[in-house]
């Protein structure tokens, strides 16, 4: 083989490549890699091309999901808004009866307040009794603490209702809590 290259003859150059059996079975190695590597490739494009059809139909499904979700959403913005303006409705009739349990409670402070005030009178009257009715004066006596601490019960009372009746009033403008920079 030395000889013949050395000769630098093109025809016997070609002519041995051709019967070389060693450089026959590299090329169709070669060949057969090729082919194989080819296919592989084919394979490849195959599953990306439908990776791809895959995801243009999750886009698809998806966008139809962001739909529907936006009309539910849509359903829910409208259900709160008429929850709230019902719950403002129900808040303002709240209030109403709170002011007028505060006023009935403030005109039951002034009944236990003269209450007070007759069984204090009542009192004197009793002790300048006789000595049978001295027990007696003292129960009285007793009473009307018991009234008084009561009576102070009721101003109590009436105070917390009065700030009961402020606080349920903020409730019936809902937008004042949720954004109070805004007043």
């Amino acid at each position: 083989m030395t000889e013949t290259i050395q000769n630098h003859n093109p025809q016997t150059v070609t002519e041995t490549a051709a019967t070389n059996p060693r450089l026959l079975f590299v090329a169709a190695i070669a060949g057969v890699g090729m082919v194989l590597f080819m296919l592989s490739m084919g394979l490849n494009m195959h599953q990306m091309t439908n990776a791809v059809i895959q995801m243009g139909a999750d886009v698809t499904s998806m966008a139809k999901d962001m739909r529907d979700m936006r009309g539910r959403m849509s359903t829910m913005a409208n259900s709160m808004e008429q929850g709230q303006a019902g719950m403002s409705k129900d808040f303002k009739q709240v209030r109403i009866g709170m002011q007028s349990m505060s006023g009935n409670m403030n005109n039951m402070s002034q009944d236990m307040h003269q209450l007070n005030q007759n069984i204090g009178s009542m009192s004197e009257r009793i002790n300048g009794m006789s000595d049978n009715i001295g027990e007696m004066s003292g129960a009285i006596i007793g009473m009307s603490t018991d009234i008084n601490q009561m009576n102070g019960s009721m101003a109590t009372m009436n105070q917390n209702m009065g700030r009961m009746a402020y606080d349920i009033n903020q409730f019936t403008e809902p937008e004042k809590l949720m954004m109070p920079f805004m007043r």
